[in-house]
């Protein structure tokens, strides 16, 4: 059942799933939007609860969750400002459609903004699949994820995301206190049937 949506400067898609697994918060790419990864959530976790907010970010047209000064140069106190004002549409829609915290599935600039609210809000999320993700703060917060479900998968040949900065990001994960798994495969930014198979065992593991 796709649902009416609540006030919120967010444009969204909610879709009423099975109330007995964790609801997904999709967090797409640059330029992408609100429909992008609904496609992706259906093979990896279907019958699942999807909350997918667009970015209210533009650059050049396309839709980001925060700015950045160049290309991997985020706007820090951007990256703040939006982990925070996503952690609180978060909040207002579990309180309006009355779900249980999600797990984040994002990509690229999604999987960026999905591992700022991890570090600076880490009572919002139940969990996330980091696709292709680098460190979205230059210090990260020493933080207890209490043992939530955390995958980070990067691409060996990925040219967008420096490996040092996943690998700081992979680090800081492991050292939260989150059940975290760290995949690196053979692949380059995009996505690939090895990141499907990781992401449906993910799931599968992670009702």
């Amino acid at each position: 059942m796709w649902a009416m949506k609540f006030q919120t400067p967010f444009i969204h898609v909610f879709k009423q799933g099975d109330a007995a697994k964790r609801p997904l918060l999709l967090l797409h790419g640059t330029g992408a939007d609100e429909n992008n990864l609904l496609d992706l959530a259906a093979t990896v976790a279907p019958d699942r609860t999807i909350l997918s907010p667009r970015g209210r970010v533009l650059e050049n047209g396309m839709p980001r969750f925060f700015r950045r000064l160049a290309e991997g140069v985020f706007d820090e106190a951007d990256v703040i400002f939006r982990a925070n004002e996503l952690s609180e549409f978060v909040l207002g829609a579990r309180a309006h459609y009355k779900i249980a915290s999600p797990i984040a599935l994002g990509f690229s600039n999604g999987a960026n903004i999905a591992a700022a609210m991890l570090f600076l809000r880490p009572e919002i999320l139940a969990g996330a699949v980091l696709l292709r993700a680098m460190a979205p703060l230059t210090a990260l917060p020493n933080i207890n994820l209490n043992n939530a479900p955390v995958m980070l998968i990067s691409g060996s040949q990925d040219t967008m995301i420096p490996m040092a900065s996943a690998n700081r990001l992979a680090a800081a994960l492991a050292e939260s206190h989150a059940n975290f798994t760290r995949e690196t495969i053979a692949a380059g930014h995009g996505l690939t049937q090895s990141d499907v198979t990781h992401m449906a065992q993910f799931f599968k593991d992670n009702a």
